[in-house]
């Protein structure tokens, strides 16, 4: 929906117009995910500051993850009337002032509510971003370049977690966590600054019923099992990821262990694992195939959660690089094959992903927590593998066999 029947192809590879998408979308990737997830790097702290146990506090996570999958269609109708860009610019905005604003809330319920409010803000960036890249990009380099835009993703996690873990164990977790706005805001800046304006789309009137509706795009989108299958690999993958780093701070900050807060966020570095991996698994995916590539991503989550199974530091620090650089690169081919797949309505194809794959977060991020409580790491673990397997067994089942060289369109 809005692609353009004009002579416009996209922007190639090397050209101006290609760099500064490629850097804005990054920007924009930061800005949305450094607020998304700041609040996870501190949850130790903030459940002992407000007085809730882990699976409570993972709720500042879940509402946030949550109200950003309840955003993404909204924002998504809001895209084909004002354009990508636009609708973008508007979004990081309000998340950006929101972001600000959550270092002052004096309880944990009015955090939480904040909380939703902006991570429906934040819902304006992935449910628009690829297909902004479908329209503005040439198809033949769609792929590569949604894995550049899933590294900022990777970067703006990073960064959240790593900024605010360290800040809060000296000078508390709101000081962490409004550290981190602000350097989004800074991102956000960039990204208004050189995302070029748009020359692949056409508005579309905002409509929810007839053959163009809203409906019966989604309607479309959900009826084929591949694109079904596609946001179910997000639902699930996104679930266990977001799960293993909602309690590993847990796990670490215990018996055993005992490492501070301040040193388990330098294992959130092994997001930099997922800033290369993402952006390798778009010219993976191009030389030999979506599907091959995903399922092996999957495989490789997998083998890096059994090792942080392991009740040695080291293991566990080698397990978590290997888990998410299999994650991004699994999430980098799933998210750029939406819109290759969509025949019609690009925008709700992309935000069907995003709402699947955000709630996979709230509703799985929250529900390990009730394994992790009873069983300690290894049920949080058992849980978490059948949750990959059972992607593994859909992605075989009911995914295509991609053909090597594909780009981000098809039809």
């Amino acid at each position: 929906m809005g692609s353009s029947v004009s002579a416009w192809e996209g922007y190639d590879r090397g050209s101006s117009g290609y760099r500064r998408i490629l850097v804005a979308l990054l920007c924009a990737g930061v800005a949305t995910f450094a607020q998304l997830y700041s609040v996870q790097g501190v949850l130790p702290i903030m459940a002992a500051d407000l007085h809730v146990d882990a699976a409570r506090s993972a709720l500042a996570v879940s509402a946030a993850t949550m109200g950003l999958a309840v955003g993404v269609i909204p924002w998504s109708l809001v895209s084909d009337r004002w354009g990508r860009r636009r609708a973008m610019v508007a979004a990081v905005s309000a998340a950006t002032c929101l972001g600000v604003v959550m270092g002052v809330m004096p309880t944990f319920e009015s955090l939480v509510a904040l909380r939703f409010v902006e991570g429906m803000a934040l819902g304006g960036i992935p449910a628009v971003a690829m297909a902004y890249l479908s329209e503005e990009v040439n198809p033949r380099y769609g792929a590569l370049a949604a894995g550049t835009y899933i590294s900022g993703t990777s970067l703006g996690g990073l960064s959240g977690r790593i900024v605010a873990a360290p800040l809060a164990d000296f000078f508390g977790w709101r000081v962490g966590t409004t550290v981190v706005a602000l350097i989004a805001a800074v991102a956000a800046v960039v990204f208004i600054v050189l995302a070029p304006r748009q020359r692949g789309f056409t508005p579309q009137p905002v409509r929810l019923t007839g053959e163009q509706g809203l409906f019966a795009h989604l309607w479309i989108n959900l009826r084929d099992p591949r694109l079904f299958t596609l946001y179910l690999q997000g639902f699930l993958l996104m679930g266990g990821f977001v799960a293993v780093y909602n309690y590993i701070g847990f796990h670490l900050g215990g018996e055993p262990f005992h490492v501070p807060q301040s040193v388990i966020s330098v294992l959130f570095l092994a997001y930099l694992s997922g800033t290369w991996s993402s952006a390798k698994a778009g010219g993976l995916a191009i030389r030999r195939g979506r599907k091959p590539v995903l399922i092996g991503s999957a495989l490789i989550m997998l083998a890096g959660l059994l090792l942080t199974a392991v009740p040695w530091l080291p293991a566990i620090v080698v397990g978590l690089l290997v888990f998410t650089a299999g994650f991004f690169a699994a999430h980098s081919v799933a998210n750029g094959w939406v819109p290759a797949l969509a025949t019609e309505g690009r925008a709700q194809a992309s935000s069907l992903y995003t709402l699947l794959y955000y709630g996979g977060s709230s509703v799985l991020g929250y529900a390990v927590g009730v394994p992790f409580t009873a069983a300690g790491w290894n049920g949080a673990v058992l849980c978490i593998v059948g949750l990959i397997a059972a992607a593994v067994v859909l992605a075989v089942v009911f995914l295509p066999r991609a053909r090597a060289g594909e780009g981000v369109r098809v039809g």
